[in-house]
């Protein structure tokens, strides 16, 4: 069984490059990791939401935990998402992690079945008792249609396997209810999906961020991060505002309920740090979508960079 496993500040949860017959695009996937890592981040997420893994095959997806863990060399942590329907795939996939050299892997409710608070408690608890890793729950009803609740996970705090919780909810009543669950529990990690809230999470007792967004442009959430850390909150409040314009133009850039991924895989084309294509059944943007897209990029990129020089 694995040691207790602590994380603070940012993690990107790592977008999948692919190349244009949908097999992994190892080059890019090189890029992309140095770049983060250069970025300043403290770890780095793979086969997330953002990294599209409900999409990609199994063999796709132990491929990525090879080459991220190969690549990533030990330089920050590597949590894998095991999340799965099948319970037989996500621990496959747990011992590919433990074999590869990963950190911790990160679990979802399954999101196909419905299921009971009773039977996910259950569920977690096998999970985590078969993974030699340690194991942090991810609570994302809006694609995993089952929520954890706050009791359910204060009783899974418990097992000495399950070590933290990613609350990509978006509710900010949830977030605070996790905050005053786990005040005197340090040892039990809480992050944050939704960049728009970081700062706020920070203020109640998150340890970090998972963060979209720092796949292209990992020093605003960093210095955001570290500002916080500093107790600068005036500087701090300055990164999370940028991050917040970043989300507004370049994540809603079309009424599409994938609209976050096609701006993200669209910002990482522009940045020339993979090749921008979406895993079936998500398609990019259209053509003149793209050249809107673009525009808005370039206005956010100088933005960023201007404040990175102040």
């Amino acid at each position: 069984m694995s040691t207790r496993f602590s994380f603070r500040g940012i993690v990107p949860p790592l977008v999948t490059p692919l190349l244009p017959d949908f097999t992994l695009d190892v080059f890019s996937l090189e890029k992309i990791l140095n770049h983060i890592i250069e970025g300043g981040v403290h770890g780095v997420f793979i086969l997330g939401t953002t990294g599209e893994s409900p999409s990609l095959s199994q063999k796709i997806k132990i491929q990525l935990i090879r080459e991220t863990c190969r690549i990533v060399d030990d330089r920050i942590p590597v949590l894998v998402g095991i999340t799965d329907c099948a319970l037989g795939d996500s621990l496959e996939l747990a011992e590919m992690a433990t074999n590869y050299g990963a950190n911790a892997v990160v679990a979802a409710p399954p999101f196909y079945m419905n299921i009971s608070q009773v039977d996910l408690e259950l569920y977690f608890r096998d999970l985590a008792n078969r993974c030699e890793l340690p194991l942090m729950l991810y609570t994302i009803p809006s694609h995993a249609k089952t929520p954890i609740s706050i009791e359910t996970a204060k009783s899974l705090s418990k097992h000495p396997n399950i070590v933290g919780l990613k609350d990509s909810t978006g509710n900010l009543d949830y977030m605070n209810s996790l905050s005053e669950a786990f005040a005197d529990h340090s040892d039990f990690g809480l992050l944050i999906g939704p960049e728009e809230r970081l700062l706020d999470s920070l203020k109640v007792g998150f340890q970090g961020g998972v963060s979209g967004g720092a796949n292209v442009f990992p020093q605003i959430y960093v210095k955001c991060f570290e500002y916080f850390e500093a107790g600068d909150l005036e500087k701090a409040q300055e990164f999370q505002n940028m991050i917040l314009e970043l989300s507004a133009e370049l994540y809603n850039h079309v009424d599409h309920p994938s609209s976050y991924l096609k701006g993200l895989k669209e910002c990482m084309k522009l940045s020339h740090l993979s090749g921008g294509i979406l895993s079936p059944p998500q398609r990019p943007f259209s053509d003149d979508e793209k050249l809107t897209f673009h525009k808005k990029f370039d206005k956010i990129k100088a933005k960023i960079q201007k404040l990175l020089e102040e």
